[in-house]
């Protein structure tokens, strides 16, 4: 069973998500937060495998929220689902530390395979706005390119990159390139540290900036 907090300003919205949730069968709502304080302070005391976060809420916005939660219970993951599409809360959300975003017209389908996702330590992301997220990216951090020649990471960190920014799962990764999922994780980690980044999205966004990897 997946631990999972709700954090939305919106009874009616948290009481039908936490119903889909658990009549999945794989799902257990722990908590529910109406503001983003109270779900800083029952992610520190819950410890949930996941958080569900909007953005517009009371008292703490939603994505200070995450960058709180991600400061103080670093293991805890928190994924965004919201009715903002737009490019820069996207962005500010992804820097806060969410590892995942999702609007609120997706499928119930949709949001347990993102949470299963990020419960796993993977990135989720609708892949309409993924693109335009990466789009505005590219858009504002073009001007600071390096060549690839001057990268970092080495040509298999590069592969193991350049798939992870097309959407591929660890255990993908592993089925292409012939490896093994441990030896994902272990580039992965070197590429962290490389590029300074704390998780793949961070990751994937900084090497589009160097013009390591490119997107499609």
């Amino acid at each position: 069973m997946i631990r999972v907090l709700l954090a939305d300003d919106h009874r009616m919205l948290r009481e039908g998500l936490r119903r889909s949730l658990e009549e999945l069968g794989e799902f257990d709502v722990v908590g529910e937060a109406a503001d983003g304080e109270e779900a800083v302070r029952l992610a520190e005391s819950l410890r949930p495998d996941v958080v569900v976060m909007d953005v517009s809420m009371p008292v703490l916005d939603g994505i200070e929220a995450t960058r709180t939660i991600r400061q103080q219970v670093a293991d805890v993951p928190v994924v965004m689902l919201t009715m903002h599409g737009d490019q820069d809360v996207i962005v500010r959300a992804i820097r806060a530390g969410a590892s995942g975003y999702l609007v609120k017209d997706c499928s119930t389908d949709e949001v347990a395979k993102a949470l299963k996702m990020v419960a796993k330590g993977e990135t989720a992301l609708s892949a309409e706005l993924a693109s335009s997220m990466l789009q505005e990216v590219q858009r504002l951090e073009q001007q600071r390119t390096v060549p690839a020649e001057e990268s970092l990471i080495t040509k298999r960190e590069e592969e193991v990159l350049q798939l992870i920014a097309d959407g591929a799962s660890t255990t993908e990764v592993a089925e292409k390139l012939y490896i093994s999922v441990k030896t994902v994780k272990n580039h992965l980690a070197s590429i962290y540290h490389k590029l300074d980044s704390r998780d793949r999205t961070q990751a994937v966004l900084r090497a589009v900036r160097m013009g390591i990897v490119r997107l499609d």
